[in-house]
């Protein structure tokens, strides 16, 4: 997977506690894309903490959109070094139901299936998601997509930015 990199002193760099104990507040917005689906995809994140910002993105020539958007979250909370409490901002209903909802807790008692009786789509990437967040505190916010949030908008752009590099 290809993984582009950009920071300006970003929160990788101080992580968990800050200079009073307590633990850092890191707002993240992610997002997914996909040509086709399955198709090239890209995804992208930004990872905000005071006055700094880190950009990651990255992509993958055979996917679909929702893995595109899992693989967002789940890169950016492995992108950071030490607990944080954390707010995803994500457009992805998907992702933001499955935390909201509780679909997730019940998947995982019916051993991954859906309440259809059917295996559930991108086990591998909700498992690789759980296993990222359990040093965090993280809490999902649910944005409206292609609107008027710049910041989400900026993730969608980093995000077909990298989808490009494999069309």
């Amino acid at each position: 997977m290809a993984l582009s990199d950009r920071h300006q002193d970003g929160p990788e760099h101080n992580h968990g506690a800050d200079r009073t104990g307590s633990v850092k507040q890191v707002r993240i917005y992610t997002d997914g894309a996909c040509s086709g689906n399955p198709g090239p995809g890209g995804w992208a994140a930004l990872l905000l903490y005071g006055s700094h910002e880190r950009e990651i993105s990255g992509g993958e020539p055979a996917t679909t959109n929702n893995r595109m958007e899992l693989r967002a979250v789940v890169e950016a909370l492995r992108a950071l070094r030490e607990p944080c409490s954390i707010a995803v901002h994500t457009d992805s209903a998907y992702i933001a139901n499955a935390f909201r909802e509780g679909w997730i807790a019940n998947w995982k008692k019916k051993g991954w299936m859906t309440a259809g009786k059917k295996p559930v789509k991108n086990r591998d990437l909700w498992e690789d998601l759980l296993g990222a967040m359990e040093r965090h505190e993280v809490s999902f916010v649910k944005v409206k997509g292609h609107a008027d949030d710049d910041l989400n908008n900026r993730v969608d752009a980093l995000a077909v930015s990298a989808m490009d590099a494999y069309r």
